[in-house]
């Protein structure tokens, strides 16, 4: 054998250069390199004799599987046959650690083992035909050897000078040469590339440095240095663009499987997004519809897996995919679900109830909605329960915070109104005009003050928020009982689910003790409500009112946002102040509204009724509406505390009114301008506007003493009961009060004295334009009479027709007499008229008596004749200073008190003529015996029509003085001359008809 052959055989590790056979060495050296058996069995000689480039050599017997996680036959051989590839759509690693994780014991399970078996014998038979698809390899490689080794020998001579290239020195000779067989087809290419740059006589010669990044060296990373950049981003630009289309077969078909599952189990996949928007549009009925459609997928799956597990069959491919895919499904619709349960729990605890108001329409009742759901999904608390509980514990908030607030945002208008100037007097007086004013009964504005009139607002919407049946507190606490009830009738639930399979029904049926509770609970409401109305009615005014610039208690998780109730829901400017400078408490000045936290100050007795009747009727309805309901029509304590309510409230309401109404009769003499009624000229307006008022005050006593407008309903009579005697007696006696107080400043007003500049005794005086401080004088000496004459002719008015219908209609209003009453009133009125006729009569007959007096005492009276035949200047003077009078009363007062005063100066004038008669110290002779009869009977004829019986008898006393001081002669002598003195006396007569014509009586009179 030449050393050339020995070389090749030696080279290609081979016995023979003509070889038969694939070598059976070759088969069992397939193991990669980090694969080394760990027992080494023991080769041949010339098998560790390989050339020293063998590491490089990969031959083509090296059939090292290019496919990784390929799989291995029993002889060692790998094949195409991968190891289990994990899911290319992201799931689990392999299919039996799916149905290990699902409870399959597949290593357990004999006939899960058998199935796992059956996969193997599958997988064997895999690589046996893959197996022999490698032996036509073999022979092909066997048919070619010879060109095989001729690529082979070319492909290591380049490697060589390549691997070399750029060298620093060259690369010693071998210790050991063998010479070489060459055959024809290579002699040509050895020959012409020793002389190229691939010879290794090149690598003598210093190369560039350029060069070494193109040589085979671990330098410069095997000769790819230089191109590896542009290499890098031509691989990463070809990635982006082309690697999506060149996946590959194997990955096409497994997104189609996939692909045909997924559009298979369309409808599994689409329940989770489903759900999920239903939840968030509040589409309840489609959220139930989903779950159901869910739960039962999921049951389906479940089934086919208890299938699989109990020997039925295995499962398919697509079965098993319609488990996973069902399982994960489930998986998040049981987190969506038990997410929409917590927000379904959280809106149910916050939900309000709908108003009663909408009770009959079709709306939508949203705590019954959202507890259906819960009922349909599944729960295991009772919702029916817990939203009883929560309503009644929301309710319990509700009425405390309302109730505080609303007291102390009342105190502070009260304690602002207090601490402000009182209103004018002109606003006070227009006020208490109102009620004669037809045109402003139906118009509260007109009542009182707008600032009293806000506060009046604030407490009657405050009590409606607490007692309305309409939007109020006790229409949302009868609502909440009457939903209550239907559930403890089982009426609701009969609409209600009954959940999945029935699991809900036990939530249908509330306990006994459950029953006595929710009963319990809306008694305690019925007593809060009534226990905070009856204590700011019965209460003083509160002191505290820290509460509006304390930080507010945080809400517990049970109170829904609606806590910030109706009336509150804004800050009104008119509760923000400074917390370091409150609104001050109000001034002690022993006014009567001190004590009552309901009456705004310096409001008026009109006001007061027009709100309180409207606030008291909403307390009695209020409490004939509860007394109804059964858990308190069952309860005789918690009626008579409702009766008790009714009660207290009322006397507090008349107390409050009846101060009031003292306080406005105070005021009532600054209506009095002394000017005459439109349709009585001998009047004021005072006497009607006291009428009008009297009047509006005693019905308005009367409504909140019955409460008509609830007394009328059926079954009234149990709850508004007669008022009491004590409250009947303060109104009888402030009644009587309101018409003393009124006579004596009547009184007080005529009798003022007044100042010298007025004089105009009739002109208007405009209540209006009066301030405070201002004087009501009327004017001189002259207009002080008028205002007697007024004065007189009112109390004349007052006797006669005023106080009958006051006492009246007070006897009407409350079916009882005041008959002690009505004689204490008649008695005051004439003592008021003599002291008013006395002070007006006064003056004047005082005058008319210094008259007569003077001109009887004078020493020119007696006559120079014995027949004197005119008067004395005295007569002429008395009797037209009583012309005067006359007239001054004929034109301001009535006839009956004309009458009464010319009588009572005619009276004093002879009284007069009596005492100068008796201040007389000489005797009478017959001329002095004559001229007093003629200037008596002169008098006594004109005012013959106001003749008194006193007035006669007083005339018979003065003829008796007189007769008794003249002597018997001229006593016989004036007999005589009597016919011819009523002939003097005639003519005298006739002769001032003119003057004194006033006096005549009048024909038909």
């Amino acid at each position: 054998m030449t050393s050339d052959e020995h070389t090749l055989l030696n080279h290609y590790n081979i016995n023979t250069l003509y070889p038969t056979a694939w070598p059976a060495e070759k088969d069992e050296s397939d193991t990669s390199d980090d694969e080394q058996p760990t027992n080494k069995t023991k080769r041949p000689a010339h098998s560790r004799a390989k050339s020293r480039y063998s590491a490089l050599i990969r031959s083509g017997s090296d059939r090292r599987s290019l496919v990784p996680g390929s799989e291995k036959t029993g002889d060692g051989i790998e094949n195409l046959v991968q190891k289990d590839e994990p899911d290319p759509l992201g799931g689990p690693d392999s299919v039996v650690r799916i149905l290990r994780q699902q409870g399959l014991p597949v290593e357990e399970d004999q006939r899960l083992r058998e199935r796992a078996w059956s996969l193997l014998r599958g997988l064997e038979s895999l690589s046996r035909s893959i197996d022999q698809k490698s032996a036509s390899l073999k022979v092909l490689v066997e048919s070619n050897f010879e060109r095989f080794v001729r690529a082979k020998t070319t492909i290591d001579n380049v490697y060589a000078e390549m691997r070399n290239q750029g060298a620093d020195a060259p690369i010693p000779e071998r210790t050991r040469t063998r010479p070489r067989i060459t055959s024809k087809g290579s002699a040509h290419f050895r020959n012409s590339s020793a002389q190229g740059s691939f010879s290794p006589r090149g690598m003598d010669k210093a190369l560039p440095s350029d060069k070494k990044k193109h040589a085979l060296v671990k330098e410069s990373e095997y000769g790819v240095q230089g191109i590896k950049a542009p290499l890098i981003e031509v691989a990463v630009k070809a990635e982006e663009i082309w690697g999506p289309a060149l996946g590959g077969r194997a990955r096409e078909e497994t997104l189609k499987s996939a692909l045909a599952s997924v559009e298979e189990c369309s409808a599994i996949f689409e329940i989770g997004p489903a759900l999920s928007s239903y939840a968030k549009r509040k589409d309840y009925d489609s959220v139930v519809d989903k779950y159901r459609k869910a739960r039962r997928f999921a049951e389906e799956a479940r089934a086919m897996a208890n299938q699989a597990s109990g020997g039925q069959g295995p499962l398919t491919d697509s079965q098993v995919y319609r488990v996973v895919i069902t399982a994960r499904m489930w998986s998040g619709v049981e987190k969506q679900i038990d997410d929409f349960r917590r927000e379904i729990w959280r809106r149910l605890t916050n939900v309000e109830a709908p108003p009663p108001s909408a009770a009959g329409q079709n709306t939508t009742d949203e705590p019954m909605a959202l507890i259906g759901v819960l009922l349909e999904l599944g729960v295991e608390d009772n919702p029916i329960w817990f939203w009883l509980l929560s309503r009644y514990d929301y309710l319990k908030t509700k009425i405390t915070a309302s109730f505080e607030r609303s007291r102390v945002e009342i105190e502070i208008l009260r304690r602002r109104l207090a601490n402000a100037e009182p209103p004018p007097l002109r606003s006070a007086i227009n006020h208490l005009k109102g009620p004669r004013d037809t045109a402003s009964l139906d118009k509260s504005h007109h009542l009182d003050t707008p600032a009293v009139l806000e506060l009046w607002d604030l407490i009657h919407s405050s009590v409606s928020y607490l007692l309305s049946t309409a939007g109020g507190l006790l229409g949302e606490v009868i609502e909440f009982w009457d939903k209550a009830q239907a559930f403890i009738d089982g009426k609701i639930q009969r609409t209600l689910p009954l959940g999945l399979d029935g699991q809900s029904r036990k939530h249908h049926r509330l306990s006994t003790d459950g029953v006595k509770d929710l009963q319990k609970g809306f008694v305690e409401l019925i007593e809060m409500l009534r226990d905070s109305v009856f204590a700011f009615f019965a209460e003083p005014p509160i002191e505290d009112v820290s509460m509006l610039y304390s930080p507010f208690p945080s809400t517990t998780p049970t109170t829904p946002k609606s806590a910030v109730f109706a009336p509150f829901a804004h800050q009104d400017s008119r509760f923000k102040f400074d917390a370091s400078n409150p609104p001050p408490p109000s001034p002690k000045r022993g006014e009567a509204w001190e004590d009552f936290a309901f009456w705004p100050p310096h409001a008026n007795a009109l006001g007061g009724i027009h709100y309180l009747e409207k606030v008291l009727t909403l307390v009695a309805a209020a409490a004939m509406e509860l007394g109804d309901l059964r858990p308190v029509s069952s309860s005789s304590r918690v009626q008579e505390g409702l009766k008790t309510l009714i009660n207290g409230t009322r006397e507090r309401c008349v107390s409050a009114v009846a101060a009031a109404w003292i306080r406005d009769a105070e005021m009532f003499h600054l209506m009095e301008t002394f000017v005459r009624h439109s349709d009585r000229r001998d009047l004021t307006s005072l006497p009607a506007y006291f009428l009008a008022f009297e009047n509006a005050v005693l019905s308005g006593l009367q409504r909140l003493a019955y409460i008509p407008d609830v007394a009328s309903k059926a079954g009234s009579s149990s709850w508004i009961t007669p008022p009491t005697s004590t409250t009947l007696k303060l109104i009888r006696r402030d009644f009587t009060k309101t018409i003393y107080v009124v006579l004596s400043d009547m009184i007080k007003d005529a009798e003022k004295h007044t100042s010298p500049q007025d004089t105009q005794s009739l002109e208007p005086v405009n209540a209006m334009s009066l301030s405070p401080n201002d004087s009501l004088d009327g004017g001189n000496e002259e207009s002080q009479s008028i205002r007697l004459l007024l004065t007189m002719s009112n109390i004349k008015y007052f006797q006669a027709d005023l106080i009958p219908q006051l006492i009246t209609h007070f006897e009407t209003a409350f079916s009882l007499k005041i008959a002690e009453e009505t004689k204490t009133i008649k008695d005051v009125l004439g003592q008021i008229d003599a002291k008013l006729f006395k002070s007006y009569t006064g003056p004047s007959a005082e005058k008319l008596a210094a008259m007569i007096y003077k001109g009887i005492t004078s020493p020119s009276w007696v006559p120079t004749t014995d027949h004197p035949t005119e008067l004395r200047p005295y007569v002429y003077e008395a009797l037209l200073f009583v012309v005067y009078i006359h007239s001054e009363v004929s034109t301001t007062a009535a006839a009956p008190l004309l009458h009464a005063i010319i009588s009572h100066l005619f009276e004093r004038m002879v009284h007069a003529f009596l005492s100068a008669f008796l201040a007389r110290a000489d005797r009478y002779t017959l001329a002095a015996l004559t001229q007093a009869t003629l200037d008596l009977e002169f008098v006594a004829g004109i005012l013959s029509q106001y003749t008194t019986a006193r007035a006669g008898e007083l005339q018979n006393e003065v003829y008796q003085e007189l007769d008794a001081r003249t002597d018997a002669s001229a006593r016989q002598r004036l007999r005589k001359e009597l016919p011819g003195m009523r002939t003097i006396l005639k003519k005298l007569r006739e002769g001032t008809r003119g003057e004194f014509a006033c006096f005549k009586k009048v024909k038909g009179k």
